[in-house]
Formats: structure tokens, sequence, C-alpha cells
């Protein structure tokens, strides 16, 4: 071994900077420094270490002894006959260990020139592939890289139990340009626990920061990410993606379960099921029930489980809650290779303010704006993005693609986009600051939803963007090019909230109240519409939608069974939340499961074999789903008749599909000799009444098949005296078996 130039190779004030914790160009004093036909010199922080050697990797000699020249652990020396930088270990001793490692400052940068492009235009949609952290194998060294964006902070270092959470031994590369952090560490391995520590550009340390692109995090209360990369899967869902298109458009049924995963069901012992589980238990119900799809509440990692999800801080990350990445895919992949399409609630809208968050990300306002009137959200106290900033728009469109890219999601439904649109959205007068051109229109916001919804079309063919849009903003789910957002459904929450009022009416008082059911017919075809019963009307002391119903307990049930069946039958597609299709008597709790003893009661048993059956309708039914989104679809017979509280209308599909009468009697009053007019003549089948006595109903109806007279009523050839029976929905079809 040659003995080691003792002239130091840093500068004090450097040394003193890295020993403290400061240096913001570590990658200036850190590792090879000189070379080029000058001297080499190799500086090492190491204040684990008494005693430094550099070991040539290609021979495994020693080369040198490096000089302790800082007393908590900088070690300097030049490399004798060394002019060009060579691949080194570092030989570590303390007290009678010994070890050696890789030296993440002997290697280049991980970003290139059109990473830092695109990343500046904010145009970088696989983002998730560059930042974040990453098992990487580099000149032949297995470790981890790891890329975050933070331009004003003065120093940003990768900590965790690898290093002792100390922010002095892995300080990153900062690349100007976009203000990206970079660093390799050789040696680290999946599963490693880790966060950022920064330091603000004005000298202050921030609290831990977790990645704002980690792809797994510990279990909350714990806060740290977890370096794992993409998710690996074996994906053997070839069948469904490549027709999930024709499963998602307009003239497809498109029937939803909404279910929050920690509550659906859980252990014996009120224990949280992996998501193997669920999808085990999961995948024959909702096969059973004849859901098409299921709608997740927020699976994006979040701090706070009373906030389902809604207030997330990794966006990137499945919630470990229910176990690994890779489980989730399989989760997915398990819903796929049944035929169920998989949606996700994703949350662009708005973030927390937990420490370890995007909050004050590196100092600054950085992801959130610094002034509170765009800033922050004060119906739920979290921070609004700024979705005018290039890098924070990319983040956000590139974790919607990395949903529908990585894990195969078939849609995402966009929560609260009304607090997006409007900058006075929930704000009094001078708690709001004009756009431009001095309207209330959010057009930074706006711009981001277009730009996401393009994306998302042009690069997952197939897949699908709801709105849960809540004004009479214009055209929410028309094309981009026709004015629109470009969403592809949206959320009817005017017809939820008017019908619901009407049902919750003792129906004494409901003729007064007829237009709230039909109201939503005048504006039905102006969006492609999802009918939502969703978890935001079984909270919040709003009782559950068995609770809402009027009457003594037999006229709970019927009612909610006429409901469900209008709903059905009404124009849109549909959307139910778990425990609403077997009549769910208490309101929804996160904290436990849902009851599924009330299944040995014949009644909710009834609910939900109700549900089924209408499931089953609407899908083999083309009139109940194929012209949903067209006016032709549906057409008025009678809902004249508000002192009975009657509505009779027809569904219809294209051109020589049967159509569906359907007839709804809101009393429960029977009505006998109840005579409905009809296009046609023949027999007609009653298809399903709501009132059957294997949904728990006094079985009044008619029979099965009716033969139309040839009276002319209500404008039509034909004609059909029914029995209509109490809180009770028909169906009917021409030529139809029963």
């Amino acid at each position: 071994m040659s003995e080691a130039i003792t002239q130091p190779s840093a500068y004090p004030s450097d040394v003193e900077a890295i020993v403290r914790g400061r240096h913001g160009n570590p990658f200036a004093t850190l590792g090879p420094q000189g070379g080029k036909g000058a001297p080499l010199a190799i500086n090492v922080f190491a204040p684990q270490a008494a005693r430094v050697e550099i070991v040539d990797s290609l021979t495994g000699e020693s080369v040198t002894q490096l000089k302790l020249i800082h007393p908590e652990g900088f070690f300097s020396g030049f490399i004798p006959g060394r002019t060009e930088p060579f691949a080194y270990r570092l030989a570590l001793t303390a007290g009678d260990f010994s070890w050696e490692s890789e030296d993440p400052y002997r290697f280049a940068p991980i970003l290139g020139e059109i990473d830092e492009h695109l990343l500046g235009e904010g145009r970088h949609f696989h983002l998730y592939e560059r930042l974040g952290a990453h098992p990487t194998t580099i000149e032949g060294i297995a470790g981890v890289t790891f890329a975050v964006w933070a331009p004003n902070a003065s120093r940003v270092s990768v900590v965790g139990e690898f290093n002792a959470w100390d922010g002095r031994r892995h300080p990153m590369r900062k690349r100007i340009g976009v203000g990206v952090w970079e660093l390799f560490i050789p040696g680290l391995e999946k599963g490693s626990v880790y966060k950022y520590e920064i330091i603000g550009q004005h000298g202050e340390r921030l609290p831990l920061k977790a990645d704002p692109l980690s792809f797994f995090q510990e279990q909350p209360p714990a806060t740290a990410s977890i370096v794992h990369g993409l998710p690996e899967h074996d994906w053997q869902d070839g069948a469904w993606m490549s027709t999930r298109a024709d499963r998602q458009t307009l003239d497809a049924p498109m029937s939803i379960y909404e279910l929050h995963l920690g509550s659906w069901r859980t252990g014996g012992d009120g224990e949280a099921l992996d998501y193997d589980a669920i999808a085990e238990l999961l995948v024959p119900y909702v096969t059973d029930m004849g859901f098409t799809h299921v709608e997740l509440m927020p699976i994006t990692e979040h701090p706070f489980g009373g906030s389902w999800g809604y207030q997330p801080v990794g966006l990137f990350a499945p919630t470990s809650r229910f176990g690994t990445p890779e489980g989730f895919a399989r989760f997915v992949d398990r819903l796929h290779g049944a035929g169920i399409g998989v949606l996700m609630d994703w949350v662009p809208a708005h973030f927390p303010s937990d420490a370890h968050g995007l909050v004050q990300f590196d100092g600054t306002a950085l992801y959130e704006h610094a002034d509170p009137r765009l800033g922050f959200h004060r119906d739920w106290n979290t921070l609004i993005y700024n979705f005018g900033r290039n890098e924070v728009a990319n983040f956000l469109e590139a974790s919607a693609l990395f949903w529908l890219d990585r894990y195969h999601i078939d849609g995402l439904r966009v929560d609260a986009v009304a607090s997006m649109l409007y900058l006075d959205y929930s704000r009094e007068p001078g708690e709001w600051i004009p756009n431009r051109f001095g309207g209330n229109e959010n057009l930074e916001a706006i711009a981001f939803l277009k730009e996401t919804n393009t994306r998302a079309y042009e690069l997952y063919p197939g897949s699908q963007t709801i709105a849960e849009e809540s004004t009479a903003f214009p055209k929410v789910s028309r094309p981009i090019y026709d004015g629109g957002l470009g969403f592809g459904y949206k959320w009817n929450m005017g017809w939820m909230h008017d019908t619901l009022h009407y049902m919750q009416l003792d129906p004494l008082y409901r003729s007064h109240h007829q237009g709230e059911m039909t109201f939503g017919l005048h504006y039905a075809y102006t969006e492609n519409f999802v009918l939502p019963l969703s978890h935001d009307e079984v909270v919040y002391g709003k009782g559950s939608m068995l609770g809402k119903m009027p009457g003594d307990r037999w006229q709970k049930f019927a009612n909610l069974r006429a409901y469900y069946a209008f709903m059905w039958a009404h124009p849109g597609k549909k959307l139910m939340f778990m425990g609403c299709e077997f009549g769910q008597e208490r309101e929804w709790n996160h904290d436990q499961s849902l009851d599924w003893h009330l299944l040995d009661d014949p009644l909710h048993r009834g609910v939900q074999s109700l549900v089924a059956d209408l499931n089953r309708l609407y899908r083999d039914r083309a009139a109940l789903h194929q012209l949903d989104a067209d006016p032709a679809g549906f057409e008025w017979v009678d809902a004249s008749d508000a002192q009975s509280s009657i509505f009779v209308f027809l569904r219809k599909g294209e051109p020589g599909t049967d159509p569906v009468l359907v007839v709804c009697n809101m009393t429960p009053t029977v009505r006998s000799d109840y005579r409905v007019g009809v296009p046609q003549g023949g027999s007609w089948g009653e298809i399903l009444n709501s009132d059957a006595e294997c949904y728990g109903g006094s079985n009044i109806g008619n029979g099965g098949t009716i033969n139309a007279e040839e009276v002319a009523w209500h404008a039509r050839p034909a004609s059909l005296r029914l029995t209509l029976p109490p809180l009770g929905v028909i169906m009917l079809a021409p030529n139809a078996a029963t």
C-alpha cells in the first residue's frame, strides 16, 4: 500500500459545510476531485468510521489510506499515480469492525437532458419512472437512485436507518435548471425506510419529508417512505384490457359498486383484510350481484383514516394498510379476470397539511399557493395545488397516468371537481382573487383538467375519467374540441338530491313534489351521467338509505326497493355504495365492517336479491342501457298523475330492440285497473316487480303476462290495464317470457 499524500484536497469552508450538513453542492467536494491530468484526490465524509482506505475495484488492492482532516469524520487524500477517475470502494474501520462500501459520490448524474427538458416544460408524462426511489444497477453496482423536486432548498439529503437518519451522510446533487435533487446510494436495498431532510433557502431545517413520488409507505401512523420501485406484476388481464373499451362506452351497461376497502369486510377480530383476502371475497360477491365495476374510495396513501383517503399524501402509493403494491396489482388483476372493471377515486383538488407531506415542501409554497385566498380550502382545512405551475400540474397529471399505466385502473373518478373549477368556491366576497379576466373560474385548474383528460384517453385507450361535479358548469363530459372539459362521465348530483328528497317525504305529501322525480329529465342529456347513491349520503348524521325512507318497517323496505327500481330504469349509469344493496340499517362507519348479519332477515335479503335482478335486467335489456346518453332512449308516457304519485315512461334501445315500460306507484295504495298507453299491441310480460314476494313485498302485480287492448290511451294505439303494487315499480316488455 502506498502512503497517502497528506496535503488536503478540500477547502476548509467546504469541509466545514459538509460536516455541518449545510453544503448545497456535495459533488463539488465529496468523491473524486481533480483528475483530467491533474492529481486525483478523493474526499469522504464517514462519521461512522475511524479509518478509511481506497480499494481499487478492479484489482481489489488498497490504493491509499485517507487522512482524517476533520475530527467529525471528513477524510481526504490524493491517490498516488492517478490522474483520472477510476472505480473504487471504501474500506472502513471502526474499532474491531471493518466493512466495505461503494462511494455514492463517484457515480455520474442520474437524470438526462431530456428529463430536464420535459420536467421544465411540465410534460414528463412518465415522471414516476425518473423521480422517486428506484432500485437500480449502475456500473454493475446494485443500489437505489433517488430524485426529488425541491428547487428552493439549499440542501436535500436522503436519510433513513441505513445512515442513522443523519442528514450529513447522503446530501444530494442539485440539477440547477429544474431544481431536482438526485443521488445514487449503492448497496441500498428494496424495503429500506427513508425520508428527505431538507434545509430551506434561509438555512432552516424542515420537518423530515416523505417522498412525493414514493411507491410504498409505512403503515400509518408511521410516515416514512419505503424503497420499492415501480410495482412488479405479471399481468394476466389481456382479455379484459382488449375488450374494456366496449364495456365502458355510453351504450354499455355500467353498474358500479362503490366500496371502502377497510370496512367492506374485516377479519374475525375486526382487523383489516389485505388486498388478496379482500379480492377472494369481493370477486364472487360482485359477480353474483351483477355489478359491472367496482369503484374504490381513495387507496392512495393517506395519514388519517378518518379522511377515507380524500386527504392523500402519497399520490403514487397504494395504501400499505392492506398490503404491498404487488398485492394491489393482484387485486386489480383478479377483478379483471372475472370481467369486473376497477375505477378509483383520485384526489387532485387538495392535500392535507401534515408536516411530512407536501406543505412548504422545500421551505416555500411549492405545491400550494402562498396566498390563502388561492391556496387554502376552508371546508376541509387543506391546501389547494398551484395548478398554474408547470411542475405541479405535471406531478398531478403523472399521478393520474401512473394508475392507468402501472395498475391497469380502468377509470378515475375525480373528486371535488367543483372546488377546482371556481376560485370563489365556498368563499365569501373579498376572500378570493378573480382570474385575469375578472371572473371566478379557475383557469389554471380548468386547463389542467383538460390536459389530464386528453392525455389519459390518448395514452390509455378504453379508460374513462368521471367527474364528481355538483354545479351547472357547462359541458363537463363533453369533448374538449366542443368546448368541454373532456371527462367521459359526470356524477348527476342534482338527480340524487331531488329524488332522494322526494323519497324521504311521507307518501301523503309526495303529490306536491312530483317535479322532483321528473325534473332530472329536463337536463338528463346535457351530460353523460352516472346516477350516484354514494358514501356521502350515508354519513355525517344523514343515516342509512333505509333509514331515510318513511313509514313503518314494511314501508321503509318497500320505498327503498321502489327507489332502486326507479333508479335502474332511469337514464344514466348506476353507482351504489356498499351496504345500500342489502339495506344497511345504521349509518356507515369506516372503522367497522358492514352488518352482513342482516342478510339473515328476509327483508334485507330481498333488497339484495332485487339489486342483483336489477343489474341482470339492466345488463340484458338493451333498452335499459343502450341509449343512456341519447334522448331517443327515453319517452314519457304519463307524468301528470301527481295526485296518485304515479310515473310511467318507456326506455328504448336501437331500432329493432324491444322497449321496456316502467310504471312507478309511489304511494302505499294498490291501484287496480290502471290503464297505461303502450306503443304496440300483443302480449306484455312483467319482467320485474319490486313488490314481488321474493323481494319481501306483498306480491301484488299482474301475474306475468298481460294482453294489450286496442284502446288508444296516452296518445298511443293500445293500452294495458294494470294492477299497480303499493310503493312499487313494475317493468314490462312486449313478448317477454316471465
